[in-house]
């Protein structure tokens, strides 16, 4: 008899290996193809996306402009090291990505640059016919190595998605916050989220990058509302607006990483949970259990889902090959899993299309075998 471990990682490693075939396989075909019958078009994908080393990245970002696809992310190293920059991506057919340009250049930033730091979760919005680049990071000093006391958000702008991008204003806010993103109402007024031990929220006028009024919080992972799997942390937010309501992505590590939904009559609130479970992601109880034991949320019932990542979100939304909404987040393999690959050792793009079903947001996945959409 297995032990039920063994048999864990030999299922793993069968999925790790039809991943490898598929990853030689999807090199070699086209994207996207007109059918046969009535002219319908085809696009195939398998996550990860990306299988390369040298552009792996954390919470991808894709935006579409003209008939290319962009993205920027968390560049490695994350949580050690020097942190190299913004960097952007390209692609023709949403299947091969390749290196565009750093927006920022970590190696070309004088060391008295106060956003000189990490680097985090950078994303591109196009509102008021200009792109917005907003980027997380902080000042490195001999004291603090990785620019975490000074932390915080800062505004950049561009006629062009490839840049170059001129600061507007920085830092945004007067403490630590992280994963910025923009949102644009029907009536043209901006909004600021983002994270920090929590999720914030507060209006922005972008031409001059200035907040108006202050950035509050209006969620804490803790907070007495809150069930169980966010207790351990949330980040990460996305907004979206649909048939006169808010939504609003977030991601947690809990148990994980996956992607919960909120939802609002209002840009500014109050939110409320648009549904009781997380809508996306993936639960493995031993990558986290160190974790929860220092957390004090151990006790946390839950099934390990059947997929071979560790972690799966820090989505955005973006318009897809078929032109509807898809998300895109970073897959993360098991690393319990034996026999792995170099790229897949580190985190790598993935996406899956964004649905609407019963008044809410759904993301199917994530998946990890051949995919096919037609439209």
């Amino acid at each position: 008899m297995y032990s039920c471990r063994s048999l864990f990682l030999k299922l793993h490693l069968m999925l790790t290996m039809l991943v490898g075939l598929s990853a030689c396989t999807q090199s070699k075909k086209t994207a996207a193809s007109v059918g046969a019958a009535g002219g319908r078009h085809k696009f195939s994908y398998t996550n990860p996306i990306t299988r390369d080393t040298a552009i792996s990245m954390r919470d991808h970002f894709i935006i579409k402009v003209g008939r290319q696809w962009f993205c920027t992310g968390t560049s490695m190293p994350v949580w050690s090291g020097p942190n190299p920059g913004v960097r952007l991506l390209v692609s023709d057919d949403l299947i091969h990505w390749r290196q565009h340009s750093w927006l920022i250049d970590g190696k070309k930033l004088p060391a008295n640059c106060p956003y000189n730091g990490r680097f985090w979760a950078p994303e591109i919005h196009y509102i008021q016919k200009k792109f917005w680049l907003t980027v997380n990071s902080g000042q490195v000093t001999a004291e603090d190595p990785k620019g975490m006391k000074t932390h915080s958000v800062w505004l950049f702008s561009s006629d062009k998605v490839t840049g170059p991008y001129k600061l507007v204003n920085g830092p945004l806010t007067p403490h630590y916050n992280n994963d910025a993103t923009l949102f644009e109402d029907e009536d043209g007024q901006t909004y600021l989220y983002c994270s920090g031990n929590g999720l914030w929220q507060a209006k922005i006028d972008l031409p001059t990058g200035k907040l108006v009024g202050e950035v509050q919080q209006f969620r804490g992972a803790k907070d007495a509302n809150n069930p169980g799997w966010m207790v351990g942390g949330i980040e990460g937010p996305f907004v979206l607006k649909r048939d006169g309501t808010y939504f609003m992505f977030f991601s947690t590590w809990t148990r994980g990483y996956e992607v919960g939904l909120l939802r609002s009559k209002s840009p500014l609130g109050p939110w409320e949970l648009a549904a009781p479970e997380p809508i996306f992601g993936t639960r493995k109880r031993e990558y986290r259990a160190e974790m929860a034991r220092n957390g004090g949320y151990s006790n946390l019932q839950f099934t390990d889902t059947p997929d071979p990542y560790q972690e799966t979100g820090h989505n955005a939304i973006f318009e897809g090959p078929d032109g509807q909404l898809w998300s895109s987040c970073h897959y993360f393999f098991d690393q319990r899993i034996p026999g792995l690959a170099d790229w897949q050792k580190v985190p790598q793009m993935g996406f899956e299309p964004l649905h609407f079903r019963n008044g809410i947001f759904a993301i199917d996945g994530p998946t990890w075998t051949e995919q096919t959409v037609r439209y």
